[in-house]
């Protein structure tokens, strides 16, 4: 699977350990770091994301600025983006597991290190359990 990541300044640090930290503990995917220097903004980041999420379809993202809301906000105005904006592992888990999120953000003035791992570690090891929850995902796939 591609894992795509890309961070603003404020977020720039984390990312680098996320990408670290999923290289070791994900060897078989393909973690693909969209900005080897800081985006300019969140937004630049967050669409620059979206642009490669929607060309692979089977691959995920995470974005990473201050707070997680900016790119989240923005994501949310992509045709076809399910996001979560998380701060916890549970939520990570769930949002991929029930809403078929192929996408998080995450702010880095809000998780330290070590909780960032173990979000990214939950999203990425769910798996999209469909079934009931299709019906909710067709729909979020009809906005916007």
């Amino acid at each position: 699977m591609k894992i795509f990541i890309a961070a603003d300044k404020d977020g720039f640090s984390l990312k680098n350990q996320i990408v670290s930290f999923v290289n070791q503990a994900f060897v078989s995917d393909e973690m693909i770091d969209l900005n080897p220097k800081p985006a300019i903004d969140f937004i630049e980041g967050t669409l620059n994301l979206t642009e490669h999420l929607q060309t692979n379809p089977d691959a995920l993202g995470i974005m990473i600025d201050g707070y997680g809301v900016g790119s989240f906000m923005v994501a949310c105005k992509v045709k076809g983006m399910v996001v979560a904006e998380v701060s916890d592992e549970r939520s990570a888990y769930m949002t991929r597991e029930h809403n078929n999120a192929r996408m998080i953000t995450l702010g880095s003035q809000i998780v330290g290190s070590k909780l960032a791992e173990n979000i990214v570690k939950e999203f990425l090891s769910a798996k999209y359990a469909a079934g009931r929850h299709q019906i909710r995902v067709d729909m979020l796939n009809k906005m916007v």
